[in-house]
């Protein structure tokens, strides 16, 4: 018996040293690090914007669509943003009306901004406020008889609106964005038509590409 007990020792004691020798030479692995994208709006940005148009008065009224591109750059400081933008879009905004045999047509081909902005970021979410410059290049079409004339010309004003962005991916946002556009007013076919101040409504929505994509910390 004692030299079973003696043998069933010194079993043990061989074995315990690998197990330990065994458990030693296991690297030890390190719980993954969560990671958060914390979005960083300084930087420039490109992108493509499209919407429609209605004038705030007038009989008839004009209103159509419009769709072109956009540029910026923000800086951001905390939660504040701060920004320019630029934007250019081809459009087909127009009224007609006929009396005495002759029909007018007033008809604006494009239109843009140059603004700043202010907002506040959330995150990956930016309210914002905006104003600036505006302007739109508008023709008017006189037809009688099979016959037509037309005179265009460039209205300059002022626009104020406000809007939001997100981003969606690391380095594109959407935004969705109402704009008061108040144009002043030209004379047409050298000085015989005038026009008074041209107030537009506008709603549009774009897509931005940001160069500079969000910081990403980790914690």
């Amino acid at each position: 018996m004692k030299k079973v007990l003696l043998a069933s020792a010194c079993l043990f004691a061989l074995a315990a040293p690998a197990s330990a020798a065994d458990l030693a030479a296991r690297p030890y692995t390190k719980a993954p690090v969560a990671v958060a994208s914390v979005y960083n709006w300084t930087g420039f940005y490109l992108g493509i914007v499209g919407g429609g148009a209605w004038e705030d008065a007038g009989s008839p009224r004009m209103q159509g669509g419009f769709v072109g591109g956009t540029a910026g750059y923000n800086w951001q400081t905390g939660n504040v943003v701060f920004g320019v933008e630029a934007d250019g879009s081809w459009a087909d905004v127009s009224a007609s009306t006929t009396a005495l045999g002759i029909t007018a047509s007033s008809k604006t081909d494009a239109l843009g901004t140059v603004r700043g902005r202010i907002g506040y970021a959330v995150n990956n979410v930016l309210f914002y406020g905006t104003g600036g410059y505006a302007w739109i290049d508008n023709k008017i079409t006189l037809s009688a008889l099979g016959v037509s004339v037309s005179d265009s010309k460039w209205h300059s004003g002022w626009t104020v609106g406000a809007g939001v962005e997100a981003f969606f991916a690391p380095q594109w946002s959407v935004k969705g964005e109402y704009l008061y556009r108040s144009l002043g007013g030209e004379t047409y076919f050298s000085g015989t038509l005038p026009t008074g101040t041209l107030n537009f409504h506008t709603v549009q929505v774009g897509v931005n590409y940001h160069f500079n994509g969000p910081i990403v910390a980790k914690y």
